[in-house]
């Protein structure tokens, strides 16, 4: 069964920097579209960043230049360092990966950023 873990989430001042982790239960060079999404209340999930097998990385316009996904492959974790957060960036933040064509998502971590 694959299971993704969200962790490092909690509140920041804006300006401030936190990273996410994303813990999987299988070999993370398995998973394929590995990326982390958004939510807040009331509205769509929004995709913020995607790392694919060979490294390349894409950003949503919103986070780019201040958000960096990497994962590390012998750990089996997926990051997210996200620095000059903004009041804006407050959301529920996902990780997801797909295997065998199945999408996988984590239970999401709160980040919480006050002006």
């Amino acid at each position: 069964q694959v299971q993704l873990v969200e962790s490092g989430g909690g509140w920041v001042q804006a300006g401030g920097s936190l990273r996410l982790s994303c813990e999987t239960s299988i070999d993370i060079s398995y998973l394929r579209g590995l990326g982390w999404y958004r939510q807040t209340p009331g509205t769509q999930r929004e995709w913020i960043a995607v790392i694919v097998s060979g490294g390349a990385t894409n950003y949503a316009d919103s986070v780019k230049g201040r958000f960096a996904i990497s994962k590390d492959n012998d750990n089996n974790r997926l990051y997210l360092q996200m620095n000059s957060l903004e009041p804006e960036d407050t959301a529920v933040y996902y990780c997801k990966g797909s295997y065998r064509n199945v999408d996988y998502w984590g239970q999401g971590t709160q980040v919480t950023v006050s002006s």
